[in-house]
């Protein structure tokens, strides 16, 4: 663990897969077509020089659905030649998390690279395996915390921001979700907790745990849990929430939708070992190398 921007590549142990996911950061030299020099100074120049140097089998990344227009398409297109220069063929497909067991509408683009001397011609992403999530079924069993309850001071600061913006033609604001419907994307930044406002009536005791100006809202609107936030990308309740809720927040906010990741996983595994695309649920993927944001 650490800092991956000062670990040397070979300090890093030999591994089969490379998983990386990097900001969407355009590159200074974008379309002057220097190679592997383009990517200097971002987080993917990082993962670039790992491949170079291990050559893993797979190189296998995620990133936000914008990738492929950002800076007019050049960022994306030097990604992939770069990948190509180091001798391996591309396959990418946007997937939404929505499709997969979880209840948030959440697009991004998979990235699933094969060294070419052992690529094939075509890669079958994974399909739809589940869509009838919703947000009731991620929720808290129990009534939570009145400290996950807007405060009416805050809450009607919500509500004159998004009058404001409304007023001047955007759509920027808080927005609660019905118990039948999806949540939007989990952000880390900015208001992303506020876009995923719920009503939750089981709160019986509306006396404040933390200090807030005014009371605690008597229409039961509350920010979802960073349990519920776990839910949304699709991890297991035995997975420990060990810190502060707000680095958890952020964590979960810049996570990767485990279902839609394993079902990638398996895709690769298949095409490693030669199977046919549809197999079991079960396996394990060893020997990989973590490069996430």
């Amino acid at each position: 663990a650490g800092d991956i921007t000062k670990i040397d590549e070979k300090d890093i142990p030999a591994h089969d897969i490379l998983l990386a996911g990097f900001p969407c950061q355009a590159f200074s030299l974008a379309g002057q077509r220097k190679g592997f020099d383009d990517a200097r100074g971002t987080l993917f120049f990082d993962v670039a020089r790992i491949a170079k140097h291990h050559q893993p089998k797979v190189i296998f990344a995620e990133n936000v659905k914008n990738l492929v227009n950002h800076d007019r398409g050049r960022t994306f297109k030097v990604i992939k030649s770069i990948l190509t220069d180091l001798g391996y063929t591309v396959f990418n497909k946007i997937l939404n998390s929505k499709d997969f067991g979880v209840p948030q509408n959440r697009e991004r683009i998979y990235i699933v690279a094969f060294r070419n001397d052992i690529a094939p011609l075509s890669f079958r992403f994974p399909k739809k395996t589940d869509d009838t999530k919703v947000i009731g079924d991620i929720l808290e069993d129990t009534e939570t915390s009145t400290k996950y309850y807007l405060s009416t001071v805050y809450l009607d600061s919500l509500r004159k921001h998004k009058e404001r913006h409304e007023a001047k033609g955007n759509g920027f604001g808080y927005e609660i979700r019905e118990h039948d419907s999806i949540a939007g994307a989990l952000v880390c930044g900015g208001m992303g907790r506020e876009r995923n406002l719920i009503v939750d009536k089981r709160l019986t005791d509306f006396t404040p745990v933390t200090h807030i100006k005014g009371e605690v809202n008597r229409e039961y609107i509350r920010r979802m849990t960073p349990r519920e936030w776990a839910r949304l990308q699709g991890f297991p309740d035995e997975f420990k929430l060990v810190v502060a809720d707000t680095h958890l927040y952020k964590q979960f906010g810049n996570s990767v939708t485990v279902p839609v990741i394993k079902e990638i996983a398996k895709q690769i595994k298949n095409q490693l070992e030669g199977k046919a695309v549809e197999s079991e649920r079960t396996g394990e993927y060893k020997q990989m190398a973590f490069v996430w944001r």
